[in-house]
């Protein structure tokens, strides 16, 4: 290619990008797009979605009180996990668990401070609401820790060792305070900026369409690689101060230290974003409705970011079929970067990993779009 021909590339790629960022300007809803709704998002499933389970009604009923229920349930009292509600009978407490005012009920029955001293020991009844069996296996586990807490102070104030068939040692790496926010923050992260990557460019050709500027466009010398690349760069700036903004909202807003390098954190944000204007450019060729092209972005990027990214739920549990199909999902692999990085560190063989398989997406996407882009009007 000649210096003139190359000069002239240069100069259509400039008039391109000058002329969508003024479109930028001069239409906020892409400024909105890239950084209203990553900060709407953010707290509204930062603060709504949370997998820690505190305060949880606890209904108390004691047949007969003394000196050792007492002590038994002040430890209940004395749990943030628990909101303890005493009632005098269990026919009161299995009313209220019905009308779901309770979500467990324990059950101190007659004589439990004399049969907890005898051989035989003492009984501890506790009912469950299974309707959310999750919040029922949480419940019952808090309620096990808390009974061999317990126990271990009563045996001690009694110069006794309490004899357990295993002693656990627990340890708990990268996330020892077990916040559930540390895990949700950085997947929610991917969520959203696969919805608003994949939004900020699915808009644009069909944006071009409607208001009739397509067809000028198609009569001037620019090719159609030269406006789809015009195109792009403009909305990865965009897309990128977004994805900053939302790492600064879960460093400062949520407390979500980042343990890994943030350079790294970079390279892998912008090959993602890539990803994901990339999906957007290919929707945008194909729609030229804006309508359309926001709702299949909307159906093609958040849906399966959310369900199947590993984001919330755990794709090792999923059915072998939906397993497979989580691969062709790019936001599961950014959402193991993210976790990764700001949970364990630099962990090169899950970020290289992960990172090439975003490398392989993106050359599809771009493959794609070559291919289905055509400077026509048909």
């Amino acid at each position: 290619m000649s210096a003139h021909a190359r000069g002239g590339v240069a100069m259509r790629l400039l008039g391109m990008i000058r002329k969508e960022s003024l479109q930028i300007v001069r239409d906020p809803s892409s400024i909105a797009i890239a950084f209203v709704m990553p900060v709407v998002l953010l707290l509204l499933f930062g603060y709504g979605v949370s997998l820690d389970a505190k305060h949880i009604p606890l209904a108390l009923v004691v047949d007969q009180p003394d000196a050792e229920t007492s002590a038994f349930t002040a430890s209940f009292h004395a749990s943030e996990y628990f909101a303890p509600r005493p009632m005098a009978s269990i026919q009161e407490a299995e009313q209220a668990l019905a009308q779901r005012q309770v979500h467990a009920i324990l059950w101190l029955r007659q004589d439990f401070g004399r049969r907890l001293r005898s051989r035989d020991g003492a009984q501890v009844g506790v009912i469950l609401n299974g309707v959310d069996a999750n919040q029922a296996r949480i419940t019952s586990g808090y309620i096990q820790g808390a009974w061999q807490t317990w126990l271990r102070a009563y045996a001690a104030s009694r110069g006794q060792d309490l004899k357990l068939p295993v002693q656990v040692d627990q340890r708990v790496w990268f996330n020892p305070a077990l916040r559930s926010r540390n895990f949700l923050v950085p997947g929610l992260i991917a969520v959203i900026m696969t919805l608003i990557g994949a939004l900020l460019t699915a808009l644009v050709v069909a944006r071009e369409w409607e208001r009739g500027t397509m067809e000028a466009l198609m009569v001037t010398p620019i090719r159609m690689w030269e406006l789809l690349f015009g195109k792009l760069v403009p909305y990865f700036v965009l897309g990128m101060g977004g994805m900053l903004l939302s790492v600064a909202m879960a460093r400062w807003q949520f407390g979500v230290a980042l343990q890994g390098s943030f350079w790294l954190l970079l390279v892998a944000s912008a090959l993602f974003m890539l990803v994901a204007l990339g999906m957007g450019l290919l929707i945008s060729t194909v729609a030229r409705s804006q309508f359309v092209a926001g709702q299949i972005a909307i159906l093609a990027t958040f849906l399966p970011a959310f369900i199947l990214s590993g984001f919330i739920f755990d794709i090792g549990s999923m059915p072998a079929p939906i397993q497979v199909i989580t691969h062709i999902v790019p936001a599961r692999y950014f959402v193991a970067i993210l976790q990764t990085l700001f949970m364990a560190g630099d962990v090169w063989a899950v970020v290289l990993a992960n990172a090439a398989a975003l490398l392989a997406m993106m050359l599809v996407f771009f493959g794609m779009l070559r291919r289905k882009a055509r400077k026509d009007l048909e």
